[in-house]
């Protein structure tokens, strides 16, 4: 492992980074990006199977019928008939590109005629703003309900994605029916589950459900943090993933690099030992 490997994920316990060096990637002469709005689940699902290795896809995001629900109420013009939306990106060389698109929509039995397309940096900025506006929302209702978020960041093999989707929404529907949101980078299989509990009773039923949907992720091969990481609040969930011994080593490394334990006090391991 070199140290760029090393230090991505580790929250800050190893270093400080106070230079960065980056590599440009050509920009793509021409984007079809989208938001594509599905009548069912079970449809957009189908279609991130269908579409998850199309050669120039480069962006294959998952919004869930109650996150379209929260958008209508922030004044977002989401089709009445839309349970379901992805957003895609996709780099095309030509017209004939683009009718390919156009038939793939029409296999995946998207609801294209109120889907919303575009060619130019503006409809990519419309789009990402759209999307953006999710995470803002859910920020905004927990803000005013008085409590802390309440998200995860896990991800499964992709060949997982479909069984731990129904997993999630069959315990979602039974502990908190109109209260969640699911969203996220469902290409990779990465979604994040967002709680926003009413009381003090139902953070602590998000709790326990967080830790039931860590469990199943791994025992699926899955991975507890994803993106975002763990942080002082989720630190436990890292003796689901790795046992004693790769837990020991962790804190070994750790040592070597921040001896005196002076970096991310409490942020991956509770103290020095």
């Amino acid at each position: 492992m070199d140290y760029l490997d090393l230090f991505i994920g580790s929250e800050g316990v190893l270093g400080v980074v106070t230079e960065a060096t980056l590599r440009l990637l050509p920009v793509p002469e021409s984007v079809l990006s989208g938001v594509v709005f599905f009548g069912s689940d079970h449809k957009a699902l189908n279609a991130v199977e269908a579409w998850r290795g199309t050669a120039g896809l480069r962006m294959l995001e998952y919004m869930d019928g109650p996150s379209l629900a929260l958008l209508r109420t922030r004044s977002y013009d989401v089709p009445e008939q839309a349970n379901a939306a992805l957003l895609i990106e996709a780099c095309v060389t030509g017209d004939d590109d683009v009718e390919i698109w156009l038939n793939r929509l029409e296999d995946a039995a998207a609801l294209s005629e109120a889907s919303w397309f575009g060619t130019t940096a503006a409809d990519r900025e419309r789009f990402r703003v759209f999307r953006h506006a999710l995470p803002e929302a859910v920020n905004d209702i927990v803000r005013r309900r008085g409590f802390l978020k309440m998200g995860t960041d896990f991800a499964v093999p992709v060949h997982r994605n479909r069984e731990m989707m129904a997993r999630y929404r069959d315990a979602l529907e039974v502990q908190f029916p109109g209260d969640y949101v699911v969203f996220g980078h469902i290409g990779d299989a990465h979604v994040h589950i967002n709680l926003l509990p009413r009381d003090q009773a139902a953070v602590e039923r998000g709790r326990a459900l967080v830790r039931s949907f860590a469990e199943t992720v791994v025992g699926m091969g899955g991975v507890v943090a994803a993106e975002h990481g763990l942080g002082k609040r989720k630190r436990d969930l890292l003796t689901l993933q790795w046992g004693p011994g790769e837990l020991a080593a962790m804190r070994e490394l750790k040592h070597r690099f921040d001896p005196d334990w002076l970096l991310g006090r409490g942020t991956l391991f509770t103290a020095q030992s």
